[in-house]
């Protein structure tokens, strides 16, 4: 659940702040969830003038603003209607952990019901990412990952996943990250959650961080990347959509043998038919496929099958795929563990010998739980 990284200084626990009462239903409708179009029907119907809906939009996605006595272009008759009807609170920090000097911050939130979803905010001098959740657990069973051990919860709203990524602009635009002001220019669903398993909602999250401000955040697409451990028809419907995200397929073993143990719905699309799928979707978009492949000693970081993984890669073509090795971030009591770095260095070699281009991630926020679920596994 984390980017690359530079190496780790120390972690420290932010204060534990007020938790949000569990509830039941729905997730309250927010501005988030809304189209430019709807916000302006939804503020109609609160009998209010249409152009309030942009002033609110300004006030979220522009000015980050979550303070109702900062919209003093509101009136004050109005305000408190307005932010209940379209601004309500979605997410309550339960934890924020830091490291690297404060520039990686890893934060539980509790959802309106008592639902547990993480996101971390990774600072580089270059760019910022924002690591986000689209489910309250995952339903996909992969046994290495601590989110997939606690199974599913529910799917999150499109504004709640929006905004995890909203939290972390205004962070960094109040300057509670070190290096000063910011905007968040990366946004990776490599949370919790198979975020294509949720599909309506994130694309419509995605359609909201690209929207120009201040109907959205205004971010570039193509520094928005989707994970996913290969539901073949999501995919396919990906590539239509006319967004140019980055697909990222969690692969993780080139063999249906393996993959069958490691992520269980291979059982349903196999290997061939997840990495043609990927392929299409390189095809119609021209947006090079990450592969992601966690490194598990004796497991799947054999050098054969490095050259079966190079070998299922190329027969599809050349330039369209990028492998991203990720040292496996282990949970407390679990038999995966991470690769020998001999071996790793071996499986990168022959990956780059047949021409595969390979990344080794290194991992931020091992010493503050890092893997995507940790933290909430401990929590709840």
């Amino acid at each position: 659940m984390a980017d690359a990284a530079d190496a780790a200084t120390g972690a420290r626990s932010l204060p534990l702040v007020f938790e949000a009462p569990r509830g039941r239903g729905k997730p309250p409708r927010h501005l988030a969830d809304l189209a430019p179009d709807e916000r302006v029907v939804v503020v109609e119907e609160l009998g209010l003038p249409r152009f309030r809906a942009r002033q609110l939009s300004t006030h979220y996605f522009g000015r980050l603003v979550d303070d109702p006595a900062e919209m003093t272009d509101l009136p004050a008759a109005q305000r408190a209607q307005l932010v209940a009807g379209m601004l309500p609170a979605l997410l309550t920090p339960v934890r924020t952990l830091e490291a690297d000097r404060g520039t990686t911050r890893k934060t539980l939130w509790r959802l309106f019901d008592g639902a547990l979803v993480e996101s971390v905010l990774m600072r580089y001098p270059d760019r910022v990412t924002m690591c986000v959740s689209s489910q309250a657990g995952c339903g996909m069973a992969c046994p290495f990952c601590a989110t997939g051990q606690g199974g599913l919860q529910r799917n999150m709203s499109t504004a709640e996943i929006v905004e995890q990524v909203v939290a972390g602009a205004r962070a960094l635009h109040r300057g509670e990250v070190p290096g000063g002001p910011a905007r968040v220019s990366n946004v990776v669903f490599m949370g919790m959650g198979e975020p294509l398993a949720n599909y309506k909602a994130v694309v419509a999250a995605v359609r909201r961080l690209t929207a120009p401000a201040p109907e959205g955040l205004g971010m570039s697409a193509r520094g928005i990347t989707v994970s996913t451990v290969g539901l073949v028809p999501r995919i396919k419907q990906l590539a239509t959509e006319g967004i140019p995200v980055t697909l990222a397929l969690s692969l993780h073993a080139p063999d249906d043998e393996l993959r069958n143990e490691l992520v269980p719905i291979n059982t349903r699309f196999s290997v061939a038919e997840t990495v043609d799928a990927a392929y299409e979707y390189f095809a119609k978009t021209g947006r090079r496929v990450s592969i992601e492949y966690a490194m598990m000693r004796d497991i799947n970081d054999q050098a054969w099958r490095a050259d079966l993984l190079a070998d299922v890669l190329r027969e599809r073509g050349h330039g369209w795929v990028h492998v991203n090795l990720i040292p496996l971030n282990p949970t407390p009591g679990s038999k995966w563990t991470a690769s020998d770095p001999a071996d790793e260095r071996e499986f990168v070699r022959r990956l780059e010998a047949r021409g595969v281009p390979t990344t080794v991630r290194d991992t931020r926020g091992r010493e503050i739980d890092g893997a995507c679920g940790q933290l909430a596994a401990v929590e709840g």
